[in-house]
């Protein structure tokens, strides 16, 4: 199987179904992408989408989604409870399916280099793609959303953008590129309208403000339930847990008389992450996550490709109409694709390999891997 990542682009649009449609359909057009989700937000106005892609194209589907949201969203008219610098407001890359998070560094510094070329919008690399220091945190590079960094590009040296002009799109604004690993959005709503004692509340249990490790949190007020929200993100989920938030807030809560109504997980989360949850709450002992759930081994027998040839030569053998020649074709000729693909691999790892030849072979790898990309897609 070759190497694929996760890409979770964040976009200023949550309400407008067609424009949000559109956005999606422009990453489903790249060849290689397989959309998971797309998770959409009226009170934050904000809609996650999330998609796999090959190595090879993953960098071209996050400049097509940047590229027809950049067409689509005017940040001037944008209001919404979620901080936002951009149309794209964020998009990061992250390691799954044997890709690795410099595959992913690299992924970022490609697509950013080209959005700020082409689209004329400024790009900040962040979190492990950072070039700078203080841009690992993306509440940094974000301070003062859209507006306030109008302000700020171009006059603040530290505002400078690693790609594109300095200087604010007027109406895509900037955004964030960065490579990170899994994460978890965890919203909290809460049975009160106290602004007040959530802002205190979300300070105090947030990394920053001298709280949990590895979390950020921030007060939000849903108009729509006429509620606070503790909106979180676990940047590390195996330092912070599911369960470690709870009942951080619970010591705050308990004695308010604040009772919490509900919670939402943004987008994908992990298995992992939700099964630490329920092994901490049981409190059971001596418990393997990765011998004792019986879908995590099933997908582990199911995902190796002697187990997906077995599938595809079955699904070739009835008598449904598809999978058929047309699909074997394809398959045969991504093979011969990966074949080549192996054959450049080793030859450009050889230590006798003249330096004058790799340019060539470097560039052979990158176009097989997208002729293989078109004929898997």
């Amino acid at each position: 199987m070759g190497k694929f990542v996760e890409c979770v682009p964040n976009f200023s649009e949550g309400r407008d179904l067609s424009r949000i449609n559109a956005i999606v359909d422009a990453a489903r057009a790249v060849p290689g992408v397989l959309v998971l989700d797309v998770e959409k937000d009226a009170d934050h106005n904000r809609t996650v989408l999330t998609f796999i892609a090959p190595v090879e194209t993953a960098a071209d589907a996050m400049f097509a989604v940047t590229k027809k949201a950049s067409e689509l969203i005017d940040l001037n008219q944008h209001k919404g409870e979620h901080p936002r610098m951009g149309a794209t407001d964020v998009a990061p890359f992250i390691p799954v399916m044997d890709s690795t998070i410099e595959d992913c560094v690299a992924l970022a510094a490609k697509a950013g280099e080209r959005i700020g070329r082409e689209l004329g919008i400024p790009v900040y690399l962040y979190d492990k793609a950072a070039r700078v220091e203080h841009r690992r945190d993306l509440a940094k590079v974000r301070k003062g959303q859209f507006e306030g960094l109008r302000e700020a590009i171009g006059k603040d040296p530290e505002r400078v953008p690693d790609f594109g002009p300095n200087r604010i799109h007027p109406t895509a604004g900037a955004m964030a590129v960065g490579a990170r690993h899994q994460i978890v959005n965890f919203n909290v709503n809460l049975a009160t309208t106290d602004m007040e004692f959530a802002k205190v509340l979300a300070k105090k249990i947030r990394t920053t403000g001298g709280g949990l490790p590895a979390l950020r949190a921030k007060e939000i007020f849903l108009e729509s339930k006429g509620q606070v929200q503790m909106s979180t993100v676990l940047t590390d989920y195996k330092t912070t847990s599911i369960k470690r938030v709870l009942d951080e807030m619970q010591k705050d809560l308990g004695p308010k008389g604040v009772e919490i109504t509900g919670t939402e997980l943004i987008g994908l989360t992990t298995q992992e992450a939700l099964t630490d949850y329920a092994v901490e709450s049981l409190k059971v002992q001596g418990f393997d996550k990765n011998t004792q759930v019986l879908e995590t081994k099933l997908l582990k027998l199911l995902g190796s490709w002697q187990s997906g040839a077995g599938l595809l030569a079955d699904a070739l053998a009835n008598t449904d109409p598809t999978p058929g020649g047309g699909s074997a074709a394809a398959i045969a000729g991504a093979m011969g694709c990966a074949l080549g693909q192996m054959a450049a691999g080793i030859t450009l790892r050889g230590k006798k390999l003249e330096e004058s030849r790799k340019p060539g072979l470097t560039a052979l790898h990158a176009r097989l891997g997208r002729l293989r990309g078109d004929l898997q897609a």
